[in-house]
Formats: structure tokens, sequence, C-alpha cells
């Protein structure tokens, strides 16, 4: 054997240029991976065993007996070694004795040649003899402690540059997955791959009771007898929620608009809310919680129901948010801040209408904002009340018992209390006018 000192000895190959190498004598399938571009290889083989294996490169019986074959270790292909367990079969030229873990060299007589790397998988098995999770805790991710085999399994390149291949060894379990529109979460499973077995496989933390499969690698899978190990069932220590607030909007003509927007809430007082929230089945702990603070410095109040509506009527802006937390509180999940921005209370009485049912000022309405009371009386110029209301969104269509009252002056009589704790007590003339 002769000792190849040019590094760039197979440099000229590019991967895919001639042929894949023939193989015989194996009874498994020869798993072909792609090699790295950077190798310079045109891929590695991975073969249930070498006993009694040989390869061939297929070409012409004229040209058959000038190829030579080297091999070369993890120092590369400058330091291959020209083999001589070669024999030609007809237009094949048959290495007979193939060792693992190395790099083969084919060189046609023209001076082309082919590079590839071999692997014996029973030099590197899978296998899997525990599963058990890890003292190591995380709140978005959990360890296990996994005892097997399934170690990186490397190949070098023509200049000696070491990769690996992936192994695809997949970790399965069961987690919940969030859907916001229906505000629930859904058992779904999950799976993590690896490139080979590590001594502490970590992945997303679960939701949700689930044991845990281990199951590979590639080679197995594609001879068919695929390795696989499940855990016993383990309980969730992650926690997460959902959460979802809608106002109950008015449409009162005369009041302050209310406008919510995204996380934003609030306008004119009373201001109503429905709180909905959904957690995972870790959290044993949750509440909603209000606050005078964006930083939530100082909550004022807790409220642990999922589910409640509740009515703002101060003004001011109030700061939501919704904590859940698992049962020694070693997890938390915090939600989005909410904000709720009450303004101030605001009163004013118009002093004439027209009820002539031509679509314009025919009803006599206040303009307001955040009252959280409101009785109103009307009456006519001898005192004698004609009707009486005390929801500020209604107001006096002109009639008294289901007919229109003449045109001239009434009075009105206005208690009210604003969400800034102001007190409003008011009284002045109505003139129907353009009326006949």
């Amino acid at each position: 054997m002769r000792q190849i000192l040019a590094v760039s000895f197979c440099l000229l190959a590019a991967a895919g240029m001639f042929g894949q190498p023939l193989w015989t004598g194996n009874i498994s399938e020869v798993v072909r991976v792609e090699a790295s571009s950077a190798s310079g290889l045109e891929g590695v083989y991975v073969l249930d065993g070498l006993s009694g294996v040989s390869v061939s490169c297929q070409t012409t019986e004229e040209e058959a007996p000038s190829i030579r074959w080297y091999r070369y270790s993890s120092l590369g292909g400058g330091y291959a070694e020209e083999l001589s367990d070669v024999r030609v079969d007809g237009a094949s030229s048959v290495l007979t004795k193939i060792e693992s873990d190395m790099g083969y060299i084919v060189e046609h007589p023209d001076g082309r040649r082919e590079c590839f790397w071999v692997i014996d998988y029973n030099r590197h098995p899978f296998s899997l003899t525990s599963i058990v999770p890890s003292a190591e805790r995380d709140c978005q991710r959990i360890a296990l402690d996994v005892i097997g085999m399934g170690e990186e399994m490397a190949y070098y390149g023509i200049n000696g540059r070491r990769f690996t291949l992936d192994r695809g060894i997949r970790l399965s379990y069961h987690t919940l997955t969030p859907d916001e529109e229906a505000l629930m979460f859904h058992q779904t499973e999950t799976a993590v791959d690896f490139a080979s077995l590590p001594a502490v496989m970590r992945a997303p933390a679960p939701l949700c009771a689930t044991k845990f499969t281990v199951e590979g690698d590639r080679f197995l899978r594609a001879w068919g007898h695929a390795e696989e190990f499940t855990s016993g069932s383990v309980e969730p220590y992650a926690v997460s929620g959902l959460t979802k607030i809608t106002q109950n909007v008015r449409s009162a003509d005369n009041e302050v608009a209310q406008n919510p927007s995204g996380t934003s809430f609030g306008g004119s007082a009373p201001c109503e809310l429905e709180f909905e929230a959904a957690v995972t089945d870790g959290a044993l702990f949750h509440e909603w919680q209000f606050s005078r603070y964006p930083e939530f410095d100082d909550v004022s109040l807790r409220i642990q129901d999922l589910n409640f509506a509740y009515t703002f009527n101060d003004e001011g802006v109030t700061y939501l948010r919704f904590v859940c937390a698992n049962s020694d509180g070693s997890c938390e999940y915090t939600g989005e801040v909410y904000t709720v921005s009450i303004g101030a209370s605001m009163l004013k009485c118009p002093n004439a209408f027209s009820p002539n049912g031509d679509g314009v000022n025919d009803e006599w309405k206040v303009s307001y904002s955040s009252l959280v009371s409101f009785e109103c009386h009307i009456f006519d110029r001898y005192g004698h009340e004609i009707t009486s209301f005390t929801d500020p969104s209604h107001g006096w269509d002109g009639k008294y018992k289901g007919k229109t009252v003449p045109s001239g002056a009434y009075f009105y009589v206005i208690k009210a209390k604003g969400s800034d704790g102001r007190n409003y007590e008011l009284s002045g003339d109505i003139n129907i006018v353009n009326y006949k």
C-alpha cells in the first residue's frame, strides 16, 4: 500500500458526478445519506453489518483492471492508503474487504475520482432502557434523563473536516394547544427530533399529563424494526392561559361614544365588561387582578373566577391582568395587560326641541357622559308632571298620555351623580317650537 500525500487528491471529485457504488452480500437495504456539499463526498452509506459485504464500481471491461481503490480515516484524503483487496469481475472493479468509519476513493485511469464514506451501523447501535424526568426544572422546557445508546454518527470529508449524520431520533408526547378563537385548549401530539441520543433530552414543557415516547432511529426505521421506549405518565408543571374581555357597548346617540379597541376599554360610565379565561391542566391557582398602577405595585381587587361580569363606575384608569400558577407557585403565567379608562362626568340639557316628525330634533334628550345615577322629571307650567325617566339615554318625545302636548314652555328637574363623584342638580325650561 502507498500513502497519498497530496491533500488535494479527492478534491476533483464532485458528489453525484459518477454512478453510485454497487453493494453485494448485504442482507438489509443499504441506506444512502446525502453528504454535506462541503465534504467532497458522493454520499455516506450505512450498512447493517459488513461481514461478507463487497462494493463495486461499474465501468468497462477495458477500464476495470486499472481502477484503483484507496481508503482514508478521519485524517482526510491527504493520508489515504491504496488497497489491495480488489478483484475484477467483467466490467466491475470489486473491493472485497470494507472497514467501518472509513472514507473510500475510487480512481479511474483518466484521473476521475469518486469518494464516499462507509458506516457499519452495528458499531453505532440505537437502544433505550430508561426515560425519566430530570431533577432539572424549567417552566418553559422539560428535561428528560435518558439511558441508552445512540451516539453521534460522524463522517469525515476529503479534507478531514468532521460532519455528523442526523439519526432521526424522535421524542413524541401530548400537550395542550391554544385555540384563541374558541378560548380553550385542545390536546395534541407534538414531537421533537434529535440528530443523536443525548444524555438529557430537552423539549417544550407539556401542558397536560403525558407519557414520553422515544422512537428511532432512521436506519432501524428503514430496515423495518425501529426501537421504541415509552416512559411512565408525567404530570404537568408548566402552565398557560387564554384571556378575553368584551365590552357591552351602548349605542345611545346622546352619550359620549364608547370605542373599545384591542386591549383598551372604557369611555363613559357605567362601563360593563365580560371577563373570560381558560387555563391548562397544571394551573391550580388563577385570578384576575385590578390595579391603578400599570406595574401592579398595588392590587386593589382580586377575583378568582375565570368568567364573570364587572361594571366600572369610577373615573380614572384601571389596569387588568390574568395570572395563573401551578400548585407550588414555581411556574406562573401572566397574561397581557388590559386598560379601562373611564372619563369625567358631563351633563348638558337643551332648552328647545320641535316634535313635528320631520326627523330633526324630534326628541328632547340630555347630552351626558359617565353618569352612574340619573333621575329626570318634566312638568308643564302648572306643575303637573308630564313624564319621568331614570335612564339618561332616554328622552321626551313631546307627548303626554300618547298625545302631543301644545307648544310652549315646559320645565325639567334633574338629579344625577357622575363617576367622578360629582352631584348634579339641574332645572330649567324646555321650549317646544316650530310645532303646529
